[in-house]
């Protein structure tokens, strides 16, 4: 395939060209990247995207990583510059690449409804399953990951609005409720969470699976009802127009039909980040969510954002991060969502990303040569 044809292509560059590299300090990423070793090996490889990278290609880096523990900024930088190349990624059509941000909200829940907790987190159903081009059938959209099977026949799932009026009731699949149904949807676009029951316990539910429907940003529906200001739009505008409008809140949250179902997990340590799509804890700040369909989990990339400030002490924000995650909202090649932590202090520097980046991917050196 031509880059044209896949709309992007890698410049070889060098580390020098990284705008703001030399400031950087890596070193909590290695903990993460031992964490995808053991993954890779002891439980499965991460599946390649399309850019042709794969756990295999990764390993090297991963094991050369296992035997040291960087002491200084400079020792980590030093690791990455002997192990890989960098890729700037660059669009065909001309256009910078662009991050948000995502956190892990902590919500208060009841193991059991009543008339304050009403809104329930759901497991995955029995007759939900994956789909690939196997088994999907050829009248469905080649993007529908998952569907319906019920009496040997496959079909799309349930959307948002048919599973909000109840349609999974009965079947045992509620983890917990809680309080408000907009708090519901924003666990759903964040793919995790900390939860708070009332007696003090605290519990955490991550990503299982989705109904398969497209995602749809109400943030987007908005802008176009002309409701916000495409300037003003963030989590917390969203969320103070869905406060003030409840009468219609039911249906712009219907507009997204995707609905993401859940799983518990355990709080092995109350610091570490959630559990995500590269089945390794999350580390603020360090941990990008890529489109899976191009991208392979565990790669390191490097984001430089020159007016993405608020992140990085009023700094440009240039890290170098781990694809750890994915979403349905991040695609494309230079797209990246920023994990920002856990709690309402995460979700406040979260809510406001939106910034043009650029993106570069380091590739470890023997793989690199395939794309030189």
């Amino acid at each position: 395939m031509s880059d044209d044809e896949r709309g992007f292509a890698l410049e070889a560059i060098g580390f020098d060209d990284l705008e703001g590299w030399r400031d950087d300090d890596p070193s909590s990423l290695f903990e993460a990247m031992e964490a995808c070793r053991q993954h890779i090996e002891q439980t499965k490889p991460y599946r390649a995207g399309s850019l042709g990278l794969t756990s295999a290609d990764l390993l090297d880096l991963l094991q050369a990583a296992s035997d040291i523990r960087p002491t200084s900024a400079s020792e980590a930088l030093a690791f990455f510059e002997a192990h890989c190349r960098p890729f700037r990624i660059r669009r065909t059509d001309g256009q910078p690449g662009f991050v948000t941000a995502f956190y892990e909200p902590e919500i208060a829940v009841s193991a059991r409804p009543d008339d304050e907790y009403r809104f329930p987190f759901y497991r995955r159903p029995d007759d939900l399953i994956d789909l690939d081009d196997r088994n999907r059938p050829a009248a469905m959209d080649p993007s529908y990951m998952f569907g319906r099977l019920r009496q040997g026949t496959i079909a799309p799932y349930l959307d948002r609005a048919a599973i909000d009026k109840g349609a999974l009731e009965g079947q045992g699949l509620e983890i917990c409720w809680a309080k408000s149904k907009v708090d519901v949807f924003f666990v759903h676009v964040q793919g995790a969470a900390r939860l708070r029951y009332p007696d003090g316990r605290t519990g955490r539910i991550t990503y299982a699976a989705k109904a398969g429907h497209p995602f749809s940003a109400i943030g987007k529906l908005l802008i176009d009802l002309g409701e916000i200001d495409k300037v003003n739009i963030s989590m917390q505008s969203i969320r103070h127009w869905l406060a003030t409008n409840p009468g219609r809140v039911d249906d712009i949250l219907a507009h997204n039909r995707s609905y993401i179902f859940f799983r518990e997990v355990e709080i092995d340590n109350e610091h570490a980040g959630p559990i995500a799509a590269a089945k390794v804890p999350l580390i603020a700040g360090r941990s990008l969510a890529v489109d899976r369909l191009i991208h392979t989990f565990g790669f390191p990339f490097y984001i430089h954002s020159q007016g993405l400030l608020h992140l990085q002490g009023g700094k440009p924000f240039q890290r170098l991060m781990l694809a750890l995650d994915t979403g349905s909202a991040i695609v494309g090649p230079a797209r990246g969502d920023i994990f920002t932590g856990s709690g309402d202090t995460a979700g406040e520097l979260a809510g406001t990303v939106r910034h043009d980046a650029d993106f570069a991917i380091l590739i470890p050196n023997k793989a690199a040569a395939r794309f030189a």
